[in-house]
């Protein structure tokens, strides 16, 4: 419930023009007693794989998701708010935000393994062709 509750007050509640790209909820977990919940989010901007410019290009990607994370944290009382509206609970948890890095990783694991994968195709090719 938390997860859906944050998910859907990041997109359709705040109008903070530093939140840009795609920011996903990936996991919500609570403490034993129900009173404090570390939010993990994922924020994609741009791919930097995908841009001219290498490092400065990583970098200005890097920067456009701090700025995300740093406006979504700035809102967390009307996050919160949101929340204890939506709740049944005699308590309403105390949000945290954290940056999920394992989703991105993930995908640059992915990233990597189709490079590979092609440039060994692109070997075999090569090596038929000499043949």
């Amino acid at each position: 419930m938390v997860k859906e509750v944050v998910s859907y007050a990041v997109t359709n509640h705040l109008n903070d023009p530093r939140i840009q790209g795609f920011v996903s909820v990936t996991r919500v977990e609570m403490s034993r007693d129900l009173r404090t919940a570390d939010v993990y989010l994922s924020i994609f901007t741009r791919d930097p794989l995908l841009q001219e410019g290498g490092e400065a290009a990583s970098a200005k990607t890097q920067t456009e998701q701090n700025k995300t994370f740093a406006a979504i944290t700035h809102a967390k009382s009307k996050i919160q708010s949101l929340l204890a509206d939506r709740l049944r609970c005699k308590f309403c948890p105390v949000l945290r935000f954290h940056t999920d890095e394992r989703f991105k990783k993930t995908l640059e694991t992915m990233q990597l393994i189709e490079k590979a994968a092609s440039e060994l195709k692109q070997k075999d090719v090569t090596e038929g062709e000499q043949r």
